[in-house]
């Protein structure tokens, strides 16, 4: 799904990976932190796309907010664990979004 109602400005945490060879229980714990993102305070959407490279744009309303989602105690387990066992490599990136635009049809 693309996130197609949101109003500018806010944040984009851009999230590319690179898994590992094994990847056991990473699918289930992704699902879990999407819900739990989807309850903190701020949380805008997110979109999704893995193949061999995966990217995850989740969308925040402010810097705070991607903070502290960042701090959370499960998400910053489930990070922990991705560096351990799921993640070959990653790369996070957070961006203002002050102008869109899209096209549907």
């Amino acid at each position: 799904m693309i996130e197609d109602q949101l109003t500018p400005p806010y944040y984009a945490v851009i999230f590319s990976t690179i898994l590992a060879k094994n990847i056991s229980g990473y699918l289930e714990m992704t699902e879990k932190m999407e819900k739990l993102a989807q309850k903190q305070k701020g949380y805008l959407g997110i979109e999704s796309a893995r193949n061999e490279i995966g990217i995850t744009v989740s969308y925040w309303q402010t810097l705070e907010d991607i903070v502290a989602w960042k701090n959370n105690f499960e998400h910053t387990a489930a990070r922990n664990l991705g560096r351990e066992k799921w993640y070959k490599k990653y790369q996070l990136r957070i961006c203002k979004v002050e102008r869109e635009y899209g096209f549907e049809k």
